[in-house]
């Protein structure tokens, strides 16, 4: 993808043919590209799993041991217990679990069943690892939707009014307000929130998703109950992504303001509203157009350190959980989706960099 010079000649009568299959061979070249990436991603993620100690075996031998160590305790000093599984056994457990294979071919036999949509089942859970990654997402995705719309729903308009009222009050006091809060981690405010308003006050929910026996009421009972349970979670989510998108527009639509060809409009006797909203406005939006496929991911990933403190069964918490318990296949599971996620957001942002700036070219 280039960027065409201003000053270059415009195409000819088949540019929207020419731009539209220069558009569909830039995706296939892309499409392309994303398979050997996935394949490194996984390959070196799949090998860390096999030789990172900690894994089922382990913790069935150590759950073993801690049982034969209480049980001498429970005897006597003279007492002799197994604590570790026959070989026989551990053979057979490596070979139930796929540890006998080779790492290439243990690999390709993962590789196959996951293009099969088959990413196996979850040790800790005992279920595939599809249905338990499922049963959680709808989650993940109800709070990085609302947090992305809330995101660029406040952050652009905020932008605009900071950079229309640039050095004024206005700006002054936001500019305070949202540096403030991206110095506040958010779990750690979600903590403080937590305890005020949920521990102290008991105005909000202490945590979860909904309320136990939420299912029995009407349906707009339920859709408060969720909004309910949603408000403290959403300001710590998003206190730390304020500054950050409310600076970038805010600073993107100055430069442009100040560019000669907003000066040559207005000189042409066009009306500052105009030459700022509909000229300076659409340039200023093509940063902010590259960070449209990361909404993805944050569908996604969310915060585990935020679900956490509030007790939300999102994926992020699911997949940090996975890590400590060393249950590979949720692990490997969660990384196919997000590194999936990752690869089709950046061509997303890329397409959208492209819709937004018309001197974008697909070549």
């Amino acid at each position: 993808m280039q960027v065409r010079d201003a000053g270059s000649k415009p195409e000819g009568k088949g540019s929207v043919k020419s731009r539209g299959e220069a558009l569909r061979d830039y995706v296939f070249r892309r499409v392309l590209l994303m398979v050997p990436t996935f394949l490194g991603i996984t390959f070196i993620t799949f090998m860390l799993c096999q030789f990172v100690p900690g894994g089922q075996i382990d913790q069935l031998r150590m759950s073993l041991a801690g049982a034969g160590a209480a049980g001498e305790v429970a005897v006597g000093g003279d007492a002799r217990v197994q604590l570790d599984l026959p070989e026989e056994q551990l053979a057979q457990l490596r070979e139930y679990y796929g540890f006998d294979q080779p790492l290439p071919v243990a690999y390709l036999s993962w590789l196959w069943d996951t293009i099969r949509l088959d990413l196996g089942q979850s040790f800790r859970y005992n279920e595939p690892v599809i249905r338990v990654i499922a049963e959680r997402l709808p989650i993940s995705i109800y709070y990085g939707l609302i947090t992305a719309l809330f995101t660029y729903g406040i952050c652009i308009p905020l932008g605009i009014l900071k950079a229309i009222r640039h050095r004024t009050s206005v700006d002054h006091v936001t500019s305070v307000l949202i540096f403030i809060g991206y110095a506040v981690p958010g779990f750690a405010l979600g903590a403080v929130l937590s305890n005020l308003f949920a521990v102290q006050f008991e105005i909000f929910p202490l945590g979860g998703f909904r309320s136990p026996g939420a299912e029995e009421l009407p349906l707009a009972a339920q859709a408060v109950d969720i909004v309910w349970h949603s408000i403290l979670p959403l300001i710590a989510y998003l206190v730390g992504s304020f500054a950050v998108a409310t600076m970038l527009m805010k600073n993107s639509l100055i430069e442009n303001m100040s560019a000669d060809y907003v000066r040559t409009a207005l000189a042409k006797g066009l009306s500052w509203r105009r030459a700022v909203f509909v000229h300076a406005l659409r340039n200023s939006l093509i940063p902010m157009a590259t960070s449209v496929g990361s909404l993805l991911g944050i569908f996604l990933t969310g915060s585990f350190l935020i679900e956490r403190v509030f007790n939300i069964q999102g994926v992020g918490l699911l997949a940090f959980e996975a890590i400590q318990a060393r249950d590979f296949p949720v692990v490997m599971g969660f990384l196919v989706i997000s590194s999936v996620l990752l690869m089709v957001g950046n061509l997303v942002s890329d397409l959208a960099v492209a819709f937004v700036d018309p001197r974008v070219r697909f070549e």
